[in-house]
């Protein structure tokens, strides 16, 4: 059986590509919505992904967070809808740097306690 979620993703993304294009030619998306084009997927704070394919961002290491953008960003990692993002928003390193750093300080699901 096929699964609907990726049209449906695509879809979405298709239909929201005019709209950021148009921003991104005006004057580029805020961060805030930079961090809304992350919490689509991921969740809010990448605490709660749509999809259970999609990792919690949320804890991750700022520098893993910083690496696996840039990948994506240059075409070193490969990922149709992590692709489509990146050119959307048109992330700066800097622009990396602050998201990887939000990503960073969020409490995460996964995280274990640490003992007292």
């Amino acid at each position: 059986m096929i699964s609907l979620r990726p049209i449906i993703l695509a879809a979405g993304l298709a239909l929201a590509a005019p709209t950021m294009a148009a921003e991104t030619a005006a004057e580029g998306p805020s961060f805030d919505q930079k961090l809304a084009a992350c919490a689509a997927c991921h969740g809010e704070n990448g605490a709660k992904p749509i999809m259970a394919e999609y990792p919690i961002i949320a804890g991750q290491y700022a520098d893993y967070l910083a690496t696996a953008l840039r990948a994506y960003r240059d075409g070193r990692r490969n990922n149709v809808v992590m692709a489509s993002q990146l050119q959307a928003l048109q992330l700066t390193d800097s622009d990396i740097d602050r998201l990887a750093d939000h990503f960073s300080r969020q409490a995460s699901p996964l995280a274990v306690p640490k003992a007292r």
